[in-house]
């Protein structure tokens, strides 16, 4: 039996058959079966079994089949299937791990287990590991593996093609290869196909070129993230402050950073909390909690428009029938300022704007603010007019300095969204604060609350001795 990794609904359908052969003890057929899944296929497949079940077809693993398949595993289950596993059984889990890996199992898990597992890792693995440990959280020393191949320059490259074949094995990749000093400081990299096509007695030096690039320890882990987006490497050195190379950040490391933070960021706009773990694992008093806040701040930020619309009864007294393009308002304001507030965020992410660009930016923002503003100023005149022509008796006389008030009104609300729409999130970097927390219902609130203001000063500008009394405002 095959299996993909896009064939979810054939994984659920094993589960069963899983399950009755761990129940029936048919360990042989069960360890058959896994052995025809990659390591993520079986990571789901045992998340899917009850919980009794899970660590029996654990068990039933390779020692580095155990390593990769736990990698895959979100941290509720990992911690779960520590706790069923024999002395024996977890030392050589914990062991079998990559640095990078085994740091980050550590930050998940309560003091008192890391402590115990600690004592269990090898004298030089645990040293690698309280290394990465060691750097800042959500630095590039966190995710970099020690498991690289560094040659010296004097080296022939036969020497270097024997030190590859006896370190290869325990490196995370071969296809680059860095060059350091006695003091282990980076001075080149060389790949491997350029190695195996020179001369045997040629020097490694003579193989290195003069540039490279190099991320630095303790780094946030975005810059990897853009580093390898703009270079397009599969793989980068890490370098510590001296210079000294202490490991490489793979692609597979970066694309998990950059899946949490696009996720970070998804749920900043969309006003939540971070959530630290899957939504399906999180505890519903944890998902109230990350979300309540905002909700409440939100909800505080709304009593303002009721009291902007509440001094502004007697125009509406007046008028009710601008109670009626109310929501047109706010909406269209909250929408557009919405949109240029994602724009703003993403093109920050990427590394696209920078703060220092923030005055083309809002140019760009009036332009595009203003051009939107009068195409759905136009869409507003024509709304009432088109009204009008079906009971024009609503509005009488007063028709047109009336629909004039509204067209002006949206183009001013809609330019006023974009501009803070687009400012708020550079302000927000400006304070050292997550530009994704000026999120669209943020920005929504605010101009929810500006464009009431902006709509009624309008009607209170163009139709006052008309539809408005004179002494109105």
């Amino acid at each position: 039996m095959e299996l993909t990794g896009t064939q979810t609904a054939l994984r659920e359908l094993l589960a069963p058959e899983m399950t009755e052969m761990l129940e029936q003890r048919r360990t042989h057929e069960a360890r058959e079966s896994l052995g025809y899944l990659l390591s993520p296929e079986i990571a789901e497949l045992i998340m899917l079994l009850k919980p009794a079940h899970r660590a029996v077809a654990f068990r039933l693993l390779s020692r580095a089949q155990m390593a990769d398949v736990f990698t895959h595993i979100d941290p509720d289950g990992q911690e779960a299937l520590l706790n069923d596993l024999t002395g024996e059984q977890l030392t050589n889990l914990i062991n079998e791990l990559e640095p990078d890996d085994r740091a980050e199992l550590f930050e998940e898990l309560p003091g008192k287990l890391v402590n115990k597992l600690m004592n269990l890792i090898r004298p030089e693995e645990r040293r690698r590991t309280q290394v990465i440990l060691g750097y800042p959280p959500e630095s590039i020393g966190r995710i970099m593996t020690p498991a690289y191949l560094r040659l010296k320059a004097e080296w022939t490259l036969t020497r270097a093609l024997d030190h590859i074949r006896q370190r290869g094995p325990n490196a995370e990749t071969i296809e680059t290869l860095y060059v350091t000093d006695d003091e282990g400081r980076l001075l080149h990299e060389i790949r491997l196909a350029d190695l195996l096509f020179a001369a045997p007695q040629a020097q490694v030096a003579s193989l290195a070129g003069s540039k490279f690039l190099a991320l630095s320890a303790r780094d946030d882990q975005e810059e990897a993230v853009r580093a390898m987006e703009v270079y397009d490497r599969p793989v980068l050195p890490v370098v510590d402050i001296d210079g000294v190379l202490v490991g490489i950040v793979t692609f597979d490391d970066v694309a998990d950073v950059a899946e949490e933070e696009v996720t970070e960021d998804i749920q900043k706009m969309a006003a939540i909390e971070a959530l630290e773990q899957p939504y399906l694992s999180i505890s519903i008093v944890s998902l109230i909690r990350k979300r309540a806040l905002w909700l409440g701040i939100l909800f505080l930020g709304q009593l303002f428009t009721i009291s902007a619309m509440a001094s502004f009864e007697n125009i509406l007294n007046s008028a009710e029938i601008l109670m009626l393009f109310v929501p047109l308002m706010i909406s269209s304001g909250g929408n557009c300022g919405s949109q240029a507030a994602s724009l703003i965020i993403r093109a920050e992410a990427i590394g696209e704007i920078e703060l220092r660009d923030w005055w083309r930016v809002f140019r760009r923002e009036l332009v595009c603010g203003l051009g939107l503003g009068l195409l759905l100023g136009f869409l507003g005149l024509m709304r009432v007019l088109g009204g009008h022509w079906l009971t024009p008796e609503v509005l009488g006389e007063h028709v047109v300095p009336f629909a004039l008030a509204i067209s002006t009104a949206l183009v001013c609300i809609v330019l006023w969204g974009a501009l803070v729409g687009s400012m708020l999130p550079l302000a927000f970097r400006a304070l050292g604060v997550d530009p994704a927390t000026s999120s669209a219902p943020f920005v929504t609130t605010i101009v929810d609350v500006t464009g009431i203001l902006i709509y009624f000063y309008a009607a209170i500008l163009m139709l006052r001795g008309s539809l408005l009394p004179e002494a109105a405002g």
